[in-house]
């Protein structure tokens, strides 16, 4: 059973209403940074949420700031660039949010203001594509390539791509570029052999289940095989193996990959583990340091781990929004195409 009553629910709205500032814009914390993946989860969470006018404001926010090449710079503040590096995977995003807004509002022609970016967007991601399938992670602030390739993120980018392609076929239009870009990445996120770059953080184990890039028996071991390395039981789930920092957005992020393939009770657990994390007025503290708890930062609540948390609990409803825009629901719109 998802978690969230109905007021629980309004309360997060709310706050996430608070936090976007007259451009549409949806940063971190009031008056603090913001990049447009974390953007786009939370327009998601609003559309969730019912708040379909201030998701498709933050699409147009977007729309209105993304660059020739069709990359986003990485962070922004106050109507300000923070960072100018060009990530792949921060910007081939929004792909996933506009097929979201479109399954959950079925308002397929709205979203055609949206198309071009959303075109322009992968066009980017994929001419960063290497030679092994995988995708650079960024250009850095002097339009350099960065050499290597990071798990969490080229998973992120395989799903974006998948998105992208729902989306054209819906419109009558392939992509065979991004279609075999996704399945060389797909390829590259299933071979040991692969090179990416070393990380601990919990995403690089749960990302590749998350997206689908492995099957859903195979997904479940992998899944299991890492419990004990990230999970606190009955705490959350670590953002690094090498902490006992528990974050509500990787704690949610992973409950729904564990739905994702059916380990619905587990699903279930790992996203009760984030009422602890629960404000009064609706928000999520980002962390807490075991054993205390601790907030870390100190008090801190973002936007990213509200809507974190607003997928995830969505994702355990019947009729969800969220599960149309993850495997199975995109395989079988690539099957009715």
């Amino acid at each position: 059973m998802a978690p969230l009553s109905e007021s629980e629910r309004r309360a997060t709205r709310d706050f996430l209403r608070s936090h976007q500032d007259e451009s549409g814009f949806l940063p971190w914390v009031p008056d603090g940074h913001g990049d447009p993946w974390n953007h786009v989860e939370a327009a998601m969470a609003l559309t969730v949420l019912g708040d379909v006018e201030g998701a498709a404001r933050a699409y147009d926010w977007l729309r209105a700031h993304q660059l020739g090449e069709g990359a986003w710079f990485n962070y922004y503040r106050s109507g300000t660039v923070e960072n100018s590096r060009l990530d792949t995977n921060v910007s081939a995003y929004v792909a996933v949010g506009v097929l979201h807004f479109a399954a959950a509002t079925q308002e397929w022609d709205e979203v055609s203001r949206w198309w071009p970016m959303v075109e322009r967007a992968l066009d980017f991601a994929v001419s960063l594509r290497r030679g092994d399938g995988t995708v650079s992670w960024s250009l850095d602030a002097r339009g350099r390539r960065e050499s290597g390739a990071l798990v969490t993120g080229c998973s992120s980018v395989l799903h974006s791509l998948e998105c992208g392609l729902v989306l054209a076929r819906r419109r009558g239009e392939r992509r065979e570029r991004w279609e075999n870009a996704a399945k060389e990445l797909r390829r590259a996120l299933r071979d040991p052999a692969t090179k990416f770059l070393s990380k601990t953080h919990s995403m690089d184990w749960y990302y590749p289940v998350l997206v689908g890039a492995i099957d859903e028996e195979e997904g479940r071991e992998h899944l299991r095989r890492g419990e004990s390395r990230f999970v606190i039981e009955g705490e959350g789930v670590r953002c690094v193996s090498t902490s006992d920092w528990v974050t509500a957005a990787e704690t949610a992020e992973c409950a729904l990959a564990f739905a994702l393939v059916g380990e619905v009770d587990v699903a279930s657990r790992r996203l009760e583990e984030t009422r602890r994390h629960r404000r009064d007025d609706g928000s999520y503290l980002t962390g807490l340091v075991e054993p205390g708890p601790v907030s870390f930062p100190r008090g801190e609540c973002t936007t990213y781990s509200a809507a974190a948390v607003v997928l995830a609990d969505d994702a355990l409803r019947p009729d969800s929004s969220v599960l149309q825009c993850f495997r199975p629901a995109l395989r079988e719109a690539f099957e009715d195409a």
